[in-house]
């Protein structure tokens, strides 16, 4: 957690953050970075989950936990998603960024659902407290009907200034 909370202090001084993702536009809440440096989410330790969504009511500066969002519904989909599949955090000392990647979930099987996004979480198992880490704007709605819908790697790109 030392070594997380490091990289995001430095990241707090920095003059700018660009982040990237497959086709998506990523949106980070306003209330993430302060969360995971003071410890409030470890990406080390911490449950991390995905989920689908709504975007069309996020509010960056105003969502901060699970309930705040418009959760997606379908068959074979769970409200509060499933767990992530990793989670890697890379400092490239060379282009003087870190670079936060989220492998979500796969749902698999006969899941019909339509989403226009995806979100990951802290999960504390009470949405209400389920802290937000990123939302990924899928840009229109996705479906599946019947079979397996997958979400593509969420990246976050904090360069050092």
């Amino acid at each position: 957690m030392k070594a997380f909370k490091h990289r995001f202090f430095a990241l707090l001084f920095t003059l700018g953050i660009a982040v990237g993702a497959n086709a998506a536009t990523i949106h980070i809440p306003d209330a993430f970075l302060p969360a995971a440096v003071t410890g409030a989410i470890d990406l080390d330790t911490d449950t991390i989950k995905c989920g689908l969504m709504d975007v069309s009511s996020y509010a960056r500066a105003t969502d901060v936990f699970r309930s705040d969002i418009t959760e997606a519904t379908g068959t074979g989909y769970t409200a509060g998603g499933q767990t992530v599949t990793s989670i890697t955090v890379t400092n490239d000392t060379t282009s003087h960024k870190t670079v936060i990647t989220i492998t979500p979930a796969v749902w698999s099987g006969a899941t019909t659902i339509s989403a226009t996004g995806a979100y990951c979480y802290k999960s504390t198992g009470t949405a209400s407290a389920d802290r937000l880490i990123v939302i990924s704007d899928f840009g229109g709605t996705v479906s599946s009907s019947g079979g397996t819908y997958t979400v593509n790697a969420i990246t976050l790109e904090f360069t050092h200034f």
